[in-house]
């Protein structure tokens, strides 16, 4: 019992810690994310639906190397896909990554057009 309890814990802001399997689980996702081209193409999804040939032109790739990019998302359950005639469309349902994402890019865009000087002023 003070096993599972361990595992558990709850930290001075009342929330319990995620338990182990979560933790790697979220790893493998944002390690997947590490890569910049896996993620421009979650960033291109976050905004719409897209085939692969659209994809691959937009974050300038070639189909070969975003069609593995994206069976590797897909298979992580970061993107879905689903069949519109003859072509495969990809899109981004879960709302949680697309929060993620567009936060990380736009703290680091805020970061890059605020003068140092600033930054520490909340600015």
């Amino acid at each position: 019992m003070a096993a599972a309890a361990a595992h558990h814990r709850a930290n001075p802001g009342g929330h319990e810690d995620p338990p182990a399997d979560v933790l790697q689980e979220a790893a493998a996702s944002f390690g997947l994310l590490a890569s910049p081209a896996r993620l421009h193409i979650v960033w291109v999804l976050a905004q719409g639906e897209c085939d692969v040939s659209s994809l691959a032109h937009r974050v300038g790739g070639a189909l070969p190397a975003v069609s593995q990019h994206l069976a590797k998302l897909k298979l992580a359950g970061l993107v879905r896909a689903r069949r519109e005639g003859r072509r495969q469309v990809y899109f981004v349902d879960d709302a949680g990554v697309v929060t993620v994402v567009r936060l990380m890019v736009s703290q680091l865009t805020d970061r890059r057009t605020t003068p140092e000087r600033l930054r520490g002023l909340g600015a």
